[in-house]
């Protein structure tokens, strides 16, 4: 997976010029963070427990959130994919969050209104987004199924073949079509070893947080765990 350098510098950029980066995914983070020194910024998280978070230097970032509305079932993979068919990058949206029944997402403010006007469409469903106060979910915690499987290796085709239950071959493909991602970028290597807490998703299975490998098993076989997003 590629470093997008222009945005990394970009947004080391704006926190020296006084002012908050976009969204940042838990690997842009790291990598913007490296390049700060650490009196220079704060980090803003959305809710309790955020992954994509903003940094900041003076007044907190102005972002929205949004509930989204619908009489269908969505599902958190099509409201993603719903947003990267409108060409918006990832830095301007946050963590698309499910609670008490409804999809909330938080938006950058440069970006929301747009967002508000043009994502009516998740998959087949028609929706319309409404503004919610910021602090309803200031306390929110993720929701999380625990599994554990066996698997041969800790690698990104391996793991994927395991859960949708199918062949290595058929894994390999939807990686070749850019249906695999890894900590928000699409996967380019089915070689990728998947480390511990690395984000990934699989269109159409879901949105996964890669725990570790617990032990090996006496066939060099072994336990790993991980988490699906509820």
């Amino acid at each position: 997976m590629k470093t997008n350098l222009y945005k990394i510098n970009n947004n080391v950029e704006r926190i020296k010029q006084g002012r908050n980066t976009l969204f940042l995914d838990q690997r842009e983070l790291k990598q913007v963070i490296s390049k700060l020194n650490k009196k220079e910024y704060k980090v803003y998280y959305p809710y309790k427990d955020s992954e994509k978070v903003m940094l900041y230097t003076g007044k907190i970032p102005k972002v929205k959130l949004f509930k989204i509305f619908t009489v269908e079932n969505l599902r958190h993979q099509d409201i993603l994919g719903s947003l990267f068919s409108l060409n918006i990058d990832s830095s301007y949206f946050g963590d698309i969050v499910l609670y008490d029944g409804y999809f909330y997402l938080y938006a950058s403010y440069e970006l929301s209104n747009f967002i508000k006007d043009s994502l009516n469409m998740v998959g087949n469903h028609k929706v319309h987004l409404e503004e919610a106060p910021l602090n309803l979910l200031e306390n929110y915690e993720r929701k999380y199924e625990e599994y554990k499987i066996i698997a041969s290796s800790p690698r990104i085709d391996t793991i994927v073949s395991n859960i949708i239950n199918s062949s290595r071959k058929v894994a390999i493909d939807k990686i070749t079509n850019k249906e695999v991602i890894v900590n928000y970028e699409v996967v380019t290597k089915n070689s990728y070893v998947l480390k511990e807490n690395d984000v990934f998703s699989i269109r159409r299975y879901g949105k996964y947080k890669f725990i570790g490998i617990l032990k090996s098993t006496k066939n060099n076989n072994f336990i790993v765990k991980f988490l699906k997003y509820i």
